[in-house]
């Protein structure tokens, strides 16, 4: 989903909201009349209506979200495109029940904008942030079956908490971190985004605290976010399924946010645009694997200055893009 800080105070969401690496997804996709779009996580909308506009509104476009509340802002901005949008209210990983739903075969683009969205940052109610107080939730779909994070923190065993934290936010501190919520829990139940943050932080030695870039709390908070929302679950499904449903000539972009996704889209392109797997005391190939990829984006690409200037948070976000052979 969209990183932005561009929403201006009129209640109008989008007039300033500029999506992530919006002019390299324009480049790289290169939309045309015609064709076959699927915005796996449409946010605001941001990338689709530009996708839209890049193919003189005569594309047909898939959008899904999990997040009731976006989806409907992002249907109003796309409303001008009228019966060529089709928006779900679905996880990204579902996106091929959507395109059977609408008589779809295949795609001439595919896009996934992995993350958090500002407008669930901005909303201390949501518990996505640790600058504000908020209930401890982090569910993208507060709606759906998932539990809140504030379960995870308060019922998850030492183990699993230890490895949410070590795997998910790749934090040197974890043990630490892990044994300060132990502790607190055990007191009282830790129900507020404050809460936890301030456990963490203190979790952390003087000397890191006051030598950190980030809040102390930043990994953490990613993680426990990452476990509720299955999110690198979502992804493997999503990549496991995407190559046999692009047209020859169609390219998949992801824009992921964290080291683990990316590394996982980075290694099944890689997969996937390989011929021959057989190991190699193998003299003659007997696994018949062909190619299905082709790299387009041998290293990730990322924010310039001009867009880091004007969006902080674009600072970790790295495009992958590949296509269909």
């Amino acid at each position: 989903m969209t990183y932005d800080e561009e929403r201006n105070h009129s209640g109008a969401e989008w007039s300033e909201h500029v999506p992530v690496l919006l002019a390299e997804v324009l480049s790289y996709l290169a939309p045309r009349p015609g064709g076959f779009y699927l915005d796996g996580t449409l946010g605001l909308g941001g990338h689709s209506e530009a996708i839209m506009d890049a193919a003189q509104g005569e594309a047909s476009l898939l959008g899904l979200d999990r997040d009731l509340a976006t989806l409907d802002k992002a249907r109003t901005r796309l409303a001008r495109f009228g019966d060529r949008v089709h928006l779900f209210h679905s996880r990204y990983s579902d996106y091929e029940a959507a395109m059977d739903e609408l008589g779809w075969d295949l795609l001439d683009g595919a896009l996934l904008d992995i993350g958090v969205s500002s407008m669930q940052l901005d909303q201390p109610e949501r518990g996505f942030s640790f600058l504000a107080d908020g209930p401890l939730d982090m569910r993208m779909d507060p709606d759906g079956d998932t539990l809140p994070a504030s379960h995870i923190v308060n019922k998850a065993s030492p183990e699993r908490l230890r490895m949410i934290i070590g795997k998910y936010g790749e934090d040197p501190m974890g043990g630490r971190i892990t044994n300060a919520i132990i502790d607190a829990r055990a007191k009282s139940p830790i129900e507020t985004t404050l809460q936890l943050a301030k456990i963490v932080e203190m979790a952390y030695p003087a000397k890191w605290r006051a030598q950190a870039r980030n809040h102390p709390a930043t990994r953490t908070f990613q993680a426990l976010r990452m476990a509720v929302n299955g999110e690198l679950d979502e992804l493997e499904a999503f990549l496991g399924t995407i190559v046999p449903r692009l047209r020859p000539g169609g390219r998949v972009a992801v824009i992921s946010f964290h080291s683990l996704e990316d590394r996982m889209v980075k290694h099944t392109f890689a997969a996937e645009a390989k011929g021959c797997i057989c190991p190699r005391q193998i003299p003659v190939c007997i696994c018949n694997h062909e190619a299905r990829l082709r790299i387009v984006t041998k290293k990730p690409v990322m924010a310039g200055e001009e867009e880091l200037g004007r969006n902080r948070r674009a600072s970790s976000a790295k495009l992958r893009v590949a296509e269909r052979l």
